[in-house]
Protein backbone atom coordinates (compact mmCIF):
# COMPACT_ATOMS: atom_id res chain seq x y z
CA UNK A 1 0.00 0.00 0.00
CA UNK A 2 1.35 3.32 -0.83
CA UNK A 3 2.08 5.28 2.04
CA UNK A 4 0.52 8.98 0.74
CA UNK A 5 -2.83 7.03 -0.31
CA UNK A 6 -5.86 5.12 1.09
CA UNK A 7 -6.44 1.73 -1.02
CA UNK A 8 -10.26 1.64 -2.17
CA UNK A 9 -11.51 -2.49 -1.16
CA UNK A 10 -14.69 -2.45 -3.20
CA UNK A 11 -16.76 0.61 -2.13
CA UNK A 12 -14.78 0.65 1.23
CA UNK A 13 -11.26 2.90 1.78
CA UNK A 14 -8.69 1.48 4.22
CA UNK A 15 -6.60 4.15 6.31
CA UNK A 16 -2.81 3.93 6.31
CA UNK A 17 -2.36 2.55 9.65
CA UNK A 18 0.13 5.09 10.54
CA UNK A 19 -2.81 7.36 9.52
CA UNK A 20 -5.04 6.27 11.94
CA UNK A 21 -2.86 5.55 15.09
CA UNK A 22 -1.86 9.85 14.53
CA UNK A 23 -5.81 10.95 14.04
CA UNK A 24 -6.57 8.49 17.12
CA UNK A 25 -3.59 10.25 19.07
CA UNK A 26 -5.15 13.53 18.56
CA UNK A 27 -8.22 13.81 20.49
CA UNK A 28 -6.74 15.60 23.60
CA UNK A 29 -5.21 18.53 20.89
CA UNK A 30 -9.09 18.62 19.41
CA UNK A 31 -10.37 18.72 22.59
CA UNK A 32 -8.10 21.88 22.91
CA UNK A 33 -9.29 23.57 19.67
CA UNK A 34 -13.29 23.11 20.34
CA UNK A 35 -12.47 26.90 21.80
CA UNK A 36 -12.22 28.24 18.53
CA UNK A 37 -15.90 27.45 18.85
CA UNK A 38 -18.11 30.30 20.21
CA UNK A 39 -20.26 30.02 23.27
CA UNK A 40 -23.90 29.29 21.66
CA UNK A 41 -25.22 31.63 24.47
CA UNK A 42 -22.31 34.46 22.81
CA UNK A 43 -22.61 33.58 19.48
CA UNK A 44 -24.76 36.07 17.16
CA UNK A 45 -28.04 34.69 15.49
CA UNK A 46 -29.47 35.09 12.04
CA UNK A 47 -32.56 37.07 13.80
CA UNK A 48 -30.19 39.47 15.10
CA UNK A 49 -29.65 41.22 11.68
CA UNK A 50 -32.91 41.20 10.60
CA UNK A 51 -35.79 43.24 10.40
CA UNK A 52 -38.38 42.69 13.69
CA UNK A 53 -41.32 41.06 12.50
CA UNK A 54 -43.13 41.45 15.99
CA UNK A 55 -42.32 44.97 16.40
CA UNK A 56 -44.73 48.31 15.50
CA UNK A 57 -42.57 49.54 12.97
CA UNK A 58 -41.59 46.64 11.22
CA UNK A 59 -43.01 47.77 7.88
CA UNK A 60 -40.71 51.00 8.25
CA UNK A 61 -38.03 48.07 8.69
CA UNK A 62 -38.58 46.55 6.41
CA UNK A 63 -38.94 49.73 4.08
CA UNK A 64 -35.99 51.13 5.46
CA UNK A 65 -34.52 47.53 4.69
CA UNK A 66 -35.57 46.96 1.06
CA UNK A 67 -34.21 50.87 0.33
CA UNK A 68 -30.87 49.88 0.96
CA UNK A 69 -31.07 46.56 -0.87
CA UNK A 70 -32.07 48.99 -3.80
CA UNK A 71 -28.64 49.89 -4.10
CA UNK A 72 -27.27 46.39 -4.66
CA UNK A 73 -26.31 46.12 -8.95
CA UNK A 74 -27.02 42.53 -10.42
CA UNK A 75 -23.62 41.37 -10.16
CA UNK A 76 -23.38 41.62 -6.57
CA UNK A 77 -27.01 39.93 -6.21
CA UNK A 78 -25.55 37.03 -8.36
CA UNK A 79 -22.32 36.23 -6.42
CA UNK A 80 -24.69 36.71 -2.94
CA UNK A 81 -26.77 34.49 -4.19
CA UNK A 82 -24.24 32.43 -5.51
CA UNK A 83 -22.42 32.01 -1.93
CA UNK A 84 -25.78 31.64 -0.35
CA UNK A 85 -26.65 28.93 -2.42
CA UNK A 86 -23.13 27.32 -1.00
CA UNK A 87 -23.32 27.78 2.36
CA UNK A 88 -26.95 26.11 1.78
CA UNK A 89 -25.62 23.00 0.76
CA UNK A 90 -24.27 22.82 4.52
CA UNK A 91 -25.87 18.41 5.07
CA UNK A 92 -23.35 17.82 2.11
CA UNK A 93 -20.49 19.46 4.07
CA UNK A 94 -21.13 17.49 7.04
CA UNK A 95 -21.71 14.61 5.83
CA UNK A 96 -18.29 14.60 3.96
CA UNK A 97 -15.92 15.37 7.45
CA UNK A 98 -17.97 12.40 8.74
CA UNK A 99 -16.68 10.35 6.36
CA UNK A 100 -13.23 10.81 7.11
CA UNK A 101 -11.77 7.85 8.81
CA UNK A 102 -11.35 8.07 12.63
CA UNK A 103 -13.54 11.16 12.41
CA UNK A 104 -16.69 10.43 12.16
CA UNK A 105 -19.82 11.10 14.09
CA UNK A 106 -20.93 7.36 14.46
CA UNK A 107 -24.13 6.94 17.07
CA UNK A 108 -24.91 11.51 16.07
CA UNK A 109 -24.25 11.94 19.92
CA UNK A 110 -20.65 10.54 20.21
CA UNK A 111 -18.86 12.29 22.82
CA UNK A 112 -15.59 12.18 20.98
CA UNK A 113 -13.80 15.68 20.43
CA UNK A 114 -13.70 15.20 16.63
CA UNK A 115 -17.33 14.41 16.57
CA UNK A 116 -18.12 17.34 19.11
CA UNK A 117 -15.83 19.49 16.65
CA UNK A 118 -17.95 18.35 13.26
CA UNK A 119 -21.34 18.93 15.03
CA UNK A 120 -20.13 22.12 16.50
CA UNK A 121 -19.04 23.48 13.48
CA UNK A 122 -21.70 22.28 11.35
CA UNK A 123 -24.15 24.52 14.02
CA UNK A 124 -22.24 27.73 13.38
CA UNK A 125 -22.15 27.66 9.79
CA UNK A 126 -25.83 26.84 9.44
CA UNK A 127 -25.94 30.53 10.46
CA UNK A 128 -24.93 31.61 7.32
CA UNK A 129 -26.98 30.62 4.84
CA UNK A 130 -30.21 31.22 7.35
CA UNK A 131 -28.90 35.00 7.74
CA UNK A 132 -28.21 35.14 3.58
CA UNK A 133 -30.94 33.26 2.96
CA UNK A 134 -33.19 35.72 4.87
CA UNK A 135 -31.71 38.62 3.58
CA UNK A 136 -32.05 38.16 -0.09
CA UNK A 137 -35.61 36.85 0.66
CA UNK A 138 -36.33 40.48 2.19
CA UNK A 139 -34.89 42.29 -0.20
CA UNK A 140 -37.29 41.35 -3.46
CA UNK A 141 -34.91 41.34 -5.58
CA UNK A 142 -34.74 37.84 -6.21
CA UNK A 143 -36.29 35.07 -7.68
CA UNK A 144 -36.24 32.45 -4.43
CA UNK A 145 -37.99 29.92 -6.09
CA UNK A 146 -35.07 29.84 -8.30
CA UNK A 147 -32.59 30.16 -5.64
CA UNK A 148 -34.29 27.22 -3.88
CA UNK A 149 -34.36 25.12 -6.67
CA UNK A 150 -30.85 25.43 -7.50
CA UNK A 151 -30.36 25.16 -3.51
CA UNK A 152 -31.94 21.61 -3.73
CA UNK A 153 -30.25 20.65 -6.70
CA UNK A 154 -26.87 21.26 -5.24
CA UNK A 155 -27.35 19.43 -1.91
CA UNK A 156 -29.22 16.12 -4.16
CA UNK A 157 -25.98 16.44 -6.76
CA UNK A 158 -23.74 16.63 -3.94
CA UNK A 159 -19.96 16.98 -4.58
CA UNK A 160 -16.22 15.42 -4.59
CA UNK A 161 -13.27 16.58 -3.21
CA UNK A 162 -11.06 13.92 -4.11
CA UNK A 163 -10.74 13.28 -0.25
CA UNK A 164 -11.04 9.43 -0.36
CA UNK A 165 -12.42 9.48 3.36
CA UNK A 166 -8.39 10.53 4.21
CA UNK A 167 -8.66 12.65 7.28
CA UNK A 168 -5.18 14.48 6.23
CA UNK A 169 -6.65 14.55 2.63
CA UNK A 170 -9.93 16.45 4.10
CA UNK A 171 -8.23 19.02 6.28
CA UNK A 172 -5.74 20.06 2.96
CA UNK A 173 -9.38 20.65 1.60
CA UNK A 174 -11.22 22.54 4.69
CA UNK A 175 -8.08 24.39 5.24
CA UNK A 176 -8.01 25.74 1.84
CA UNK A 177 -12.08 26.08 1.47
CA UNK A 178 -12.64 27.93 4.51
CA UNK A 179 -9.75 30.63 3.67
CA UNK A 180 -11.35 31.17 0.37
CA UNK A 181 -15.01 31.35 2.00
CA UNK A 182 -13.44 34.24 3.98
CA UNK A 183 -12.45 35.79 1.17
CA UNK A 184 -15.59 35.76 -0.72
CA UNK A 185 -17.96 37.02 1.69
CA UNK A 186 -15.51 39.52 2.87
CA UNK A 187 -15.37 40.93 -0.82
CA UNK A 188 -19.02 40.88 -1.31
CA UNK A 189 -19.23 42.79 1.52
CA UNK A 190 -16.84 45.27 0.38
CA UNK A 191 -18.89 45.82 -2.86
CA UNK A 192 -22.06 46.37 -0.76
CA UNK A 193 -20.91 48.98 0.99
CA UNK A 194 -19.05 50.72 -2.32
CA UNK A 195 -23.15 50.32 -3.59
CA UNK A 196 -24.53 51.58 -0.41
CA UNK A 197 -25.45 48.70 1.59
CA UNK A 198 -23.26 49.07 4.81
CA UNK A 199 -25.35 46.58 6.35
CA UNK A 200 -25.04 43.89 4.02
CA UNK A 201 -21.22 44.58 4.56
CA UNK A 202 -21.90 43.71 8.53
CA UNK A 203 -23.45 40.64 7.94
CA UNK A 204 -20.46 39.77 5.06
CA UNK A 205 -18.65 40.12 7.85
CA UNK A 206 -20.25 38.32 10.24
CA UNK A 207 -19.87 35.28 8.35
CA UNK A 208 -16.38 35.88 7.30
CA UNK A 209 -15.27 36.07 11.02
CA UNK A 210 -16.54 32.53 11.14
CA UNK A 211 -15.17 31.28 8.19
CA UNK A 212 -11.61 32.94 9.87
CA UNK A 213 -11.72 30.68 13.06
CA UNK A 214 -13.10 27.67 11.16
CA UNK A 215 -9.95 28.03 9.13
CA UNK A 216 -7.53 28.60 12.23
CA UNK A 217 -8.79 25.42 13.14
CA UNK A 218 -8.81 23.14 10.34
CA UNK A 219 -4.97 24.69 9.38
CA UNK A 220 -4.27 24.24 13.60
CA UNK A 221 -5.10 20.10 12.83
CA UNK A 222 -2.82 20.16 9.62
CA UNK A 223 -0.37 21.68 12.01
CA UNK A 224 -0.38 18.90 14.37
CA UNK A 225 -0.53 16.45 11.58
CA UNK A 226 2.60 17.88 9.83
CA UNK A 227 4.19 17.62 13.53
CA UNK A 228 3.06 14.02 14.11
CA UNK A 229 3.81 12.54 10.40
CA UNK A 230 5.33 15.27 7.80
CA UNK A 231 5.57 12.58 5.24
CA UNK A 232 2.29 11.83 5.70
CA UNK A 233 0.75 15.05 5.71
CA UNK A 234 3.02 16.50 2.95
CA UNK A 235 2.24 13.57 0.40
CA UNK A 236 -1.58 14.52 1.33
CA UNK A 237 -1.43 17.87 0.31
CA UNK A 238 0.69 17.34 -3.41
CA UNK A 239 -1.97 14.82 -3.80
CA UNK A 240 -4.76 17.44 -3.44
CA UNK A 241 -3.21 19.95 -4.88
CA UNK A 242 -2.19 17.95 -8.05
CA UNK A 243 -5.90 17.72 -9.22
CA UNK A 244 -7.04 21.14 -7.83
CA UNK A 245 -9.37 22.18 -5.46
CA UNK A 246 -12.56 21.48 -6.12
CA UNK A 247 -15.22 23.89 -5.26
CA UNK A 248 -17.94 22.91 -3.17
CA UNK A 249 -20.59 24.21 -5.39
CA UNK A 250 -19.12 23.29 -8.69
CA UNK A 251 -22.35 21.25 -9.25
CA UNK A 252 -24.73 23.83 -9.00
CA UNK A 253 -27.46 24.10 -11.05
CA UNK A 254 -31.48 25.75 -11.26
CA UNK A 255 -32.44 23.24 -13.72
CA UNK A 256 -31.62 25.41 -16.47
CA UNK A 257 -28.51 26.44 -17.41
CA UNK A 258 -25.58 23.12 -17.01
CA UNK A 259 -23.32 26.02 -16.93
CA UNK A 260 -24.76 27.68 -13.91
CA UNK A 261 -21.28 27.31 -11.34
CA UNK A 262 -19.20 28.71 -14.34
CA UNK A 263 -21.27 31.72 -15.64
CA UNK A 264 -21.55 32.45 -11.16
CA UNK A 265 -17.53 32.01 -11.29
CA UNK A 266 -17.03 34.17 -14.36
CA UNK A 267 -19.10 37.46 -12.50
CA UNK A 268 -17.31 36.45 -9.49
CA UNK A 269 -13.73 36.94 -10.64
CA UNK A 270 -14.94 39.77 -12.73
CA UNK A 271 -15.76 41.58 -9.78
CA UNK A 272 -12.91 40.53 -7.54
CA UNK A 273 -14.84 38.41 -5.20
CA UNK A 274 -12.99 34.97 -5.57
CA UNK A 275 -10.59 35.10 -8.73
CA UNK A 276 -7.41 32.72 -10.31
CA UNK A 277 -4.85 35.44 -8.35
CA UNK A 278 -6.68 34.59 -4.98
CA UNK A 279 -6.86 30.71 -5.48
CA UNK A 280 -2.56 30.84 -5.77
CA UNK A 281 -2.66 33.16 -3.21
CA UNK A 282 -4.52 30.89 -0.51
CA UNK A 283 -1.74 28.15 -1.91
CA UNK A 284 0.86 30.33 -0.90
CA UNK A 285 -0.38 30.94 2.65
CA UNK A 286 -0.76 27.34 3.21
CA UNK A 287 2.42 26.25 1.89
CA UNK A 288 3.78 29.45 4.46
CA UNK A 289 1.39 28.61 7.19
CA UNK A 290 2.82 24.76 7.17
CA UNK A 291 6.28 26.13 6.79
CA UNK A 292 6.32 23.02 3.92
CA UNK A 293 9.72 24.27 2.70
CA UNK A 294 11.36 24.14 6.27
CA UNK A 295 10.34 20.36 6.74
CA UNK A 296 13.61 18.34 7.49
CA UNK A 297 14.42 14.46 6.47
CA UNK A 298 11.75 13.96 3.70
CA UNK A 299 13.08 11.52 1.12
CA UNK A 300 12.63 10.23 -2.25
CA UNK A 301 8.57 11.15 -3.23
CA UNK A 302 7.52 13.32 -0.35
CA UNK A 303 11.04 15.30 -0.72
CA UNK A 304 9.94 15.86 -4.31
CA UNK A 305 6.04 16.77 -3.03
CA UNK A 306 7.57 19.15 -0.43
CA UNK A 307 9.83 20.76 -4.27
CA UNK A 308 6.39 20.90 -5.78
CA UNK A 309 4.43 22.45 -3.18
CA UNK A 310 7.22 25.33 -2.76
CA UNK A 311 7.00 25.74 -6.47
CA UNK A 312 3.38 25.68 -7.16
CA UNK A 313 1.78 29.07 -6.37
CA UNK A 314 4.09 31.34 -7.67
CA UNK A 315 3.60 28.76 -10.63
CA UNK A 316 -0.51 29.53 -10.17
CA UNK A 317 0.50 33.29 -9.93
CA UNK A 318 1.87 33.31 -13.03
CA UNK A 319 -0.82 31.74 -14.95
CA UNK A 320 -3.22 34.17 -13.21
CA UNK A 321 -1.43 36.86 -14.75
CA UNK A 322 -0.66 35.98 -17.67
CA UNK A 323 -4.84 34.67 -18.30
CA UNK A 324 -5.76 38.22 -16.73
CA UNK A 325 -3.44 39.87 -19.24
CA UNK A 326 -5.63 38.22 -21.96
CA UNK A 327 -8.93 38.35 -20.74
CA UNK A 328 -11.89 39.49 -23.12
CA UNK A 329 -14.79 41.39 -22.55
CA UNK A 330 -16.62 38.57 -21.06
CA UNK A 331 -20.14 37.47 -22.37
CA UNK A 332 -22.99 38.26 -20.70
CA UNK A 333 -25.19 35.76 -18.93
CA UNK A 334 -28.85 35.58 -18.01
CA UNK A 335 -29.34 34.06 -14.29
CA UNK A 336 -33.13 32.84 -13.45
CA UNK A 337 -32.22 34.16 -9.91
CA UNK A 338 -32.50 37.48 -10.54
CA UNK A 339 -35.64 36.91 -13.15
CA UNK A 340 -32.96 36.09 -16.43
CA UNK A 341 -32.03 39.35 -16.57
CA UNK A 342 -28.17 39.50 -17.91
CA UNK A 343 -24.96 40.00 -16.05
Amino acid sequence: MSYSTAVELGNVWTLNPQKREVIASMENYVQDQLQLLKSIDDNWQPDDFLPDMSAEDWEDQIREFRTRAKALPDDVLVVLVGDMVTEEALPTYQTLINSFEGIGDATGTDESAWARWSRGWTAEENRHGDLLNKYLYLTGRVDMRSVETTVQHLIRNGFNPRAAQDPYKGFVYTSFQERATKISHSNVGRLAVKAGDAHLKTICGLVAGDEARHEKAYTNFMNKIFELDPTGAVLAFRDLMKHQITMPAHLMTDGQDPDLFAHFSGVAQRLGVYTATHYAEIIEHLVRHWNIESICGLKDEAAAAQEYLCQLGPRYARLAERNQRRQTKPKPYEFSWIYNRAV
